[in-house]
């Protein structure tokens, strides 16, 4: 097989996934992982994709790998998150039955919720804290505590929220593309979420405008599964019709 030909088939895998490891690539063209990874950083180096650790993602797209803490990310587009926030919580309506995953854009709501005819649900223990203090009725998942998110997650966290059906679901994200869809860096956390998403009626993902363009190891739910409440739409995502800007 002659190189440009490599070089294609490469990109064609990356048309029908966001991102690609190196074990694909020596299983897809038959090649050595050397081959493979000479082809990347050709590539790479051409501007034609993005390469990362242990594979390769689409030219045009970020790629987040490490969650950062619950500090490093809470003054992050402060006004941004704030305004999503506000827009969310007015979407509670009484009798729902709440998912609010755990998060710091999904952490701005409560200073907005006010709904007390509502029954809350979180994996995140400091959102738990803050409703029951404010008076609202909430049920705090159990499992395994995440220090850098202060999630709830592991088996135990999923096996509970299987059992519950909500109304309306609010999920945080770290990346929105539509080849990957939702994701985040934390496979246990991922886990979670798509688990809470399936159980949610009405599902919708808070994140500010430069969430879009951004792929992270771990996919949740689908672009086209949810809505998602943003500051700005990218042009890229224009038409679709299930994203939601709040700032209008």
């Amino acid at each position: 097989m002659f190189i440009e030909q490599r070089y294609e088939m490469i990109l064609q895998m990356l048309e029908k996934n966001s991102s690609i490891t190196v074990a694909d690539i020596t299983k897809e063209l038959g090649v050595s992982e050397t081959t493979a990874r000479r082809d990347i950083t050709a590539l790479a180096n051409a501007g034609r994709l993005v390469k990362v650790f242990g594979g390769a993602i689409a030219a045009g797209e970020d790629y987040i790998f490490h969650e950062p803490t619950v500090e490093q990310k809470t003054n992050v587009n402060r006004d941004k998150k704030t305004a999503i926030a506000r827009y969310a919580a007015k979407l509670i309506t009484p009798g729902d039955f709440v998912y609010i995953d755990a998060g710091t854009t999904t952490g701005c709501m409560l200073d907005y919720i006010t709904q007390k005819d509502a029954t809350y649900v979180t994996n995140a223990v400091t959102h738990a804290r803050r409703l029951a203090a404010d008076g609202f009725h909430v049920l705090l998942v159990g499992g395994e505590l995440k220090g850098t998110t202060e999630a709830v997650v592991g088996s135990d966290a999923i096996n509970t929220i299987q059992t519950y059906h909500f109304s309306k679901g609010f999920f945080g994200t770290n990346g929105i593309t539509h080849k990957a869809g939702i994701t985040t860096p934390d496979v246990n956390e991922a886990a979670v979420k798509k688990t809470a998403a399936k159980q949610s009626v009405e599902r919708y993902v808070l994140a500010d405008s430069c969430k879009f363009g951004v792929v992270s190891p771990v996919t949740f739910a689908g672009i086209e599964s949810v809505n998602i409440i943003t500051d700005a739409i990218p042009k890229e995502y224009s038409a679709d019709k299930n994203i939601i800007c709040c700032m209008e």
